[in-house]
């Protein structure tokens, strides 16, 4: 079993960055490509980034390409969300999630496991 843990959220102010980590549980860590998600209020959950196993792969929304990057850490068995010029329409909880394979997929439903979402509020 599979158990992801969110953490790094917090209030922003437009322009700012922000860090969000997502530490895994169990062996298999290594082996699957890792997604963050996003959930703005009164919206439906959508794709933010992925990044394949070995890292050296990664995939964006339009939204945040250029503003964001994803990375991770094996041996940490962590992946990273870096978010930088940070706009009010970021304002979501974010998950992170674990491909059921090495693929990037965009749907939520081909993610297996899931965190429990950390919440980032624009403060203004």
């Amino acid at each position: 079993q599979v158990q992801l843990v969110d953490s790094g959220g917090g209030l922003v102010q437009a322009g700012s960055s922000l860090r969000l980590s997502c530490a895994a549980s169990g062996s298999t860590f290594s082996r699957y490509a890792m997604g963050w998600f996003r959930q703005a209020p009164g919206n439906e959950r959508e794709f933010v980034a992925g990044i394949r196993p070995s890292g050296s792969i990664t995939s964006y929304a339009d939204a945040v390409k250029g503003r964001f990057a994803i990375s991770r850490d094996n041996v940490k068995k962590t992946v990273y969300l870096q978010m930088n010029n940070l706009k009010p329409k970021d304002t979501a909880v974010f998950y992170c999630a674990q491909s059921a394979d090495v693929t990037i997929w965009c749907q939520e439903v081909d993610y297996k496991y899931w965190g429990q979402g950390t919440q980032v509020k624009d403060s203004s």
